[in-house]
């Protein structure tokens, strides 16, 4: 019998483990926490959410519901607890996350091919392995992993958004509302005034910041002090200009406020947390800002005057690995063929995209699957194919159209573009794996 061991039990990991005991595989996972806590999570369950809850949008018109739907042609396990563990967005899958964690951890602890180590691995041996221990990396693992990789590896800083008490919120002043009324008005929007954003912008520019304490130690030293533009603090887009804000992730296009018709200077809005509504995160709000100030420039948010403050945001490490340079097809390290990378260490970036990745190394193991089985058609393969690509400067990526090939017919209409290279997407991604199993067969 085949046997494995997984380190981390995030999205990736717990993806791979249930996808390897499934096919008759004995995993052996090991999860640092609770024994050994991250700047980021809360909670000691598998596959816990961080940043957001959410998983971004659900329609194939978009690049990241046309990765969840060739997911799930792929066989993907998460995505069905996901959607079990859904919350009000629109078009968004954002899901109630202590839930997720909850049933997926369940879902684990109950397989009879899955033995679980509550325990911090430090060093990496001749094991078959998968590592999926994520951005937050442990600093023991990291070395064992330079060790093996040399001075390749990249780093940068992400933040998150805090969420509020439902119950503290000024509905007098906040409405419902999703962006032009598509879908159902699951969001909440925070109106501005011109005097109100700016007041609030140069808030966040007089701000003092939480300092990167983590970071003095020896090995982190010498690391360079930046950020990936998707998780940008909010503070810093504040300094790149007073109007970036509201034309970013305060832009009010679209939100005009149901009373009055008419649409405010700019906008924050926010998302639900859980089933129950009690919670709310603060979109866009990412944030480095020390908690004091927290409290106070956030309260400056028209509506948000009494918030209650259930997490504040903070700033935590983010790990990834050079892959292009390390990796081998089958996403092993060159340097020690029996270890396997997966989740956003390798370098993809985003919820649905780190699952996608546990999905990847392990059908790898399981069906000897190649990239080449991918259509490059695909947002699924093209990301593997980001991953294995030769490339000096390589970054983190997430789904988005840009990775796939153009259409033969030209069109200008873009959602109907979009559209169609999803139907050829899906097309293709079927056709390839009824071939490939039809020949399996034979």
């Amino acid at each position: 019998m085949n046997r494995i061991k997984i380190i981390g039990a995030g999205l990736a990991g717990s993806e791979a483990a249930l996808q390897l005991a499934d096919n008759g595989w004995k995993v052996e996972l090991f999860e640092m926490r609770p024994q050994v806590q991250t700047p980021a999570h809360h909670t000691a369950n598998f596959a816990e959410l961080v940043c957001s809850n959410s998983l971004k949008s659900k329609l194939i018109t978009t690049a990241s519901g046309l990765l969840k739907a060739e997911m799930k042609i792929l066989g993907c396990k998460l995505l069905p607890i996901a959607e079990e563990c859904s919350v009000p967005a629109g078009n968004a899958l954002a899901i109630d996350r202590e839930l997720f964690g909850k049933k997926v951890t369940a879902f684990i602890e109950s397989h009879p091919n899955i033995s679980i180590h509550r325990e911090e691995v430090t060093e990496l041996n001749d094991e078959l392995t998968i590592v999926a221990t994520g951005p937050l990396t442990s600093k023991n693992l990291t070395k064992s992993l330079v060790e093996i990789i040399g001075n390749e590896q990249l780093y940068f800083f992400d933040a998150i958004a805090p969420i509020v008490s439902a119950e503290s919120l000024d509905h007098d002043i906040i409405y419902c509302k999703t962006r032009y009324d598509k879908g159902e008005a699951d969001y909440l929007n925070c109106p501005f005034s011109k005097d109100e954003y700016y007041k609030f912008v140069e808030a966040l520019n007089e701000a003092e910041k939480h300092e990167a304490k983590e970071f003095e130690s020896e090995f982190f030293s010498k690391i360079d002090f930046h950020f990936y533009e998707n998780c940008t603090p909010i503070e810093e887009l504040a300094r790149r200009g007073k109007d970036t804000l509201r034309y970013g992730v305060m832009r009010p296009v679209g939100l005009e406020a149901p009373k009055t018709d008419k649409r405010p200077y700019a906008v924050i809005q926010l998302r639900t947390e859980n089933k129950d509504k009690t919670a709310y995160n603060l979109v866009g709000c990412q944030t480095m800002l020390k908690y004091n100030k927290q409290k106070k420039i956030f309260r400056m948010v028209p509506g948000l005057q009494k918030a209650e403050f259930l997490r504040y945001g903070s700033i935590h490490r983010n790990t990834y690995l050079n892959a292009s340079h390390i990796l081998n097809e089958n996403l092993s390290l060159k340097n020690k063929l029996n270890i396997y990378i997966a989740g956003q260490l390798s370098g993809v970036e985003g919820y649905v995209e780190s699952i996608l990745s546990g999905l990847l190394v392990s059908n790898i193991l399981i069906k000897n699957l190649n990239s080449n089985l991918l259509p490059e058609t695909t947002i699924s393969g093209q990301l593997w194919r980001h991953l294995i690509t030769e490339n000096k400067n390589f970054q983190p990526m997430n789904a988005n159209f840009g990775l796939l090939p153009s259409l033969e017919e030209k069109i200008k209409d873009k959602r109907l573009k979009k559209e169609k290279l999803a139907e050829r997407a899906i097309r293709d991604l079927k056709k390839k794996i009824l071939n490939t199993e039809n020949t399996e067969k034979k």
